[in-house]
């Protein structure tokens, strides 16, 4: 057979352009990543940062909240519009440094932000008493380590590490839209609801938690060839502290509700900043992927991916009872992120080119199975990944991607936390990145 001589750049494409992929399932944006374990050089330190850009409208909505001929439906005020951007740019930054430890020890330790969501929809369209903005972050800290032995033509290879992860965020969204309070003041007895934003804000969502990893290689170095396995363990979150700030809803409005043990609940925290906790957990996730050389300077590559992203129901907050006016309100579902995700499944694959020693290419294209059910507008996409390599010295790589992908179209429907119904058609999603690699 045939050697191939393809650079560090050209096999590295195998992953760059995986990291061009623009939109994965649920609240994934970066993953999880220990490629720099295959490195050959000693010492490594990477970094790369990523531009998504999502183009996502939602139509059509309409306000389920109350009956459609009642007048505090957003859809009968004038001002609210039925259409909204459903998704906002963002960055993705990574950076790792890879070190051996003689001749079978390889560990890296790496920052990346892998969950996240950002929309800002606004106020005014008829949505709005679902989100009129999310924010969901993440900061993940991780070592791994693999010890390598030959093992017939090629070299074995056993992965394990761990990683520590902190999330947070903010929701934002009407109770009731403040243009109908000065009429809600006067049903109550004339009362003067003016200055009131009628918003409900659950802020400062925070917690810490971390989770572990584990997997296999074998590599062919000869051939380009190289096949990893690798489990990433969930992780849970039993504390996601924060607070549910009501204070733009004034008090009396919870007279309106007829449900009493609403009205309850509602004459505690209305008016109020209200402590609250809710639980999640993030999902496990298992990755295959391949690479290895087809023909002189050539490279083909693919992986598969499984995340269980099913996990991720429905992330109920609740008082905490660390607040004595919390009272009946304490393990009474206060608000909730409705998700009712299913599983993902990420499918790549492409092809790397050496063209001199000095510039490489790589071009891929990426299936992304959507985890969006009932609710939500994250649907299948498909994306298409274009990147280059150049090395000027044998130390220093310096790599450039774009992507350009669909988001394919769907509906959202109310759930038991959600009340508004939209939809969304066939969308476009581009995506820029850049990465440095040194070695020594």
């Amino acid at each position: 057979m045939h050697r191939n001589t393809l650079t560090s750049g050209a096999i590295g494409l195998a992953a760059f352009a995986l990291s061009s992929t623009a939109l994965a399932g649920g609240l994934e944006r970066h993953g999880y990543d220990v490629d720099l374990l295959f490195e050959k050089s000693p010492y490594v330190f990477d970094g790369t940062v990523t531009y998504v850009m999502p183009n996502r409208e939602l139509k059509n909505a309409v306000d389920h909240s109350v009956p459609a001929g009642n007048p505090t439906n957003l859809n009968n005020i004038g001002t609210y519009s039925t259409s909204a951007d459903g998704a906002q740019n963002y960055v993705d930054p990574y950076v790792g440094a890879k070190a051996a430890i003689g001749d079978s020890i390889d560990c890296m330790i790496d920052y990346s932000e892998p969950w996240g969501a950002n929309a800002n929809p606004g106020r005014f369209w008829t949505g709005a008493k679902d989100m009129t903005e999310i924010e969901v972050f993440s900061r993940n800290y991780g070592g791994t380590c693999s010890y390598k032995f030959d093992a017939g033509p090629g070299q074995f290879r056993v992965i394990g590490g761990g990683f520590y992860q902190e999330i947070g965020g903010h929701k934002e969204a009407i109770v009731f839209a403040p243009e109908i309070l000065p009429a809600l003041g006067a049903e109550l007895g004339g009362l003067d609801f003016s200055g009131f934003s009628g918003l409900g804000r659950l802020e400062g969502m925070e917690d810490r938690s971390g989770g572990w990893r584990l997997g296999i290689g074998y590599e062919i170095p000869e051939y380009a060839m190289r096949a990893s396995l690798v489990y990433n363990s969930r992780v849970k979150y039993d504390s996601i502290g924060g607070t549910l700030n009501l204070t733009g809803v004034p008090a009396a409005t919870a007279l309106l509700e007829t449900n009493l043990l609403k009205r309850a609940v509602y004459e505690r925290v209305f008016g109020q900043k209200t402590p609250v906790i809710g639980s999640a957990t993030l999902p496990d996730s298992l990755e295959l992927k391949l690479q290895s050389g087809v023909a002189p300077d050539w490279l083909a590559f693919g992986s598969v991916k499984w995340t269980n992203w099913s996990l991720l129901q429905s992330v109920a907050f609740t008082c905490d009872g660390s607040a004595a006016f919390c009272g009946n309100a304490t393990g009474v579902p206060l608000t909730a992120l409705d998700l009712f995700y299913r599983d993902g499944w990420t499918v790549t694959g492409g092809v790397g080119h050496k063209f001199n020693e000095q510039w490489s290419g790589g071009a891929s294209l990426t299936w992304d199975r959507g985890t969006s059910t009932v609710t939500g507008s994250n649907s299948d996409s498909w994306t298409v990944g274009l990147g280059t390599a150049y090395t000027p010295t044998e130390n220093v790589e310096l790599r450039f991607a774009g992507a350009l992908g669909i988001l394919t179209g769907g509906e959202s429907n109310p759930t038991n936390m959600t009340t508004a119904s939209y939809e969304y058609g066939t969308d476009l999603v581009s995506a820029l990145s850049a990465e440095l690699k040194v070695k020594f």
